[in-house]
């Protein structure tokens, strides 16, 4: 591919991707995920900080999930804000045309010790986001942390529930049932 064609930080996640695949995340370069892409490694670090980073998204769903809480009708209490968030992130985030790529990156992250890491503090800045979003609600703390920790499993579950191929759910479908489990082990307790 030519350097100037456009998308790039897609062609750099895809090519990353694939790269990790098919030689381990620990053997891939950042060269070598530029030049899969048709481009350089300069173009690289503009999109991303390190080769980590290109699975991750910045702060993207962070700032997807405090507007979608920000964005819940007035009376909705803790977890319903949450769960209204959740809805809204998998309309934009998480399609149908996403989900080989969120399966093949699920894999990816399972292999790897860093990056499962590295998932684990982006879930804790996730979770951050929408406490902080709840607080901005009046939602008081330690509610706030409460919901958005439930929150947090809720999306675990659904995204893990979404990218399994023998399942035929939508995010938004499984983020209920997620959220119907959630509901009846807190109400079990």
């Amino acid at each position: 591919m030519a350097r100037w064609q456009p998308h790039a930080p897609e062609r750099l996640v895809d090519a990353a991707l694939d790269l990790f695949e098919e030689r381990g995340y620990e053997n891939t370069t950042v060269t070598e995920i530029a030049e899969r892409a048709g481009l350089t490694k300069s173009t690289f670090f503009r999109y991303f900080p390190d080769k980590r980073e290109v699975l991750f998204g910045g702060d993207t769903m962070a700032g997807l999930l405090a507007d979608g809480i920000d964005d819940a009708p007035a009376g909705a209490k803790p977890l319903d804000a949450v769960a209204h968030a959740l809805d809204a992130v998998g309309r934009q985030a998480f399609t149908p045309d996403r989900r080989e790529f969120a399966t093949r990156r699920l894999a990816v992250l399972a292999a790897n010790r860093e990056l499962r890491e590295r998932e684990a503090l982006k879930g804790l800045g996730l979770t951050a986001a929408m406490a902080e979003a709840l607080e901005r609600r009046g939602v008081p703390d330690p509610v706030s942390r409460v919901a958005a920790q439930l929150g947090a499993l809720v999306m675990t579950l659904a995204y893990e529930r979404w990218c399994d191929p023998a399942e035929e759910t939508g995010f938004g479908e499984a983020v209920h049932q997620a959220l119907g489990q959630v509901r009846a082990a807190t109400a079990a307790s």
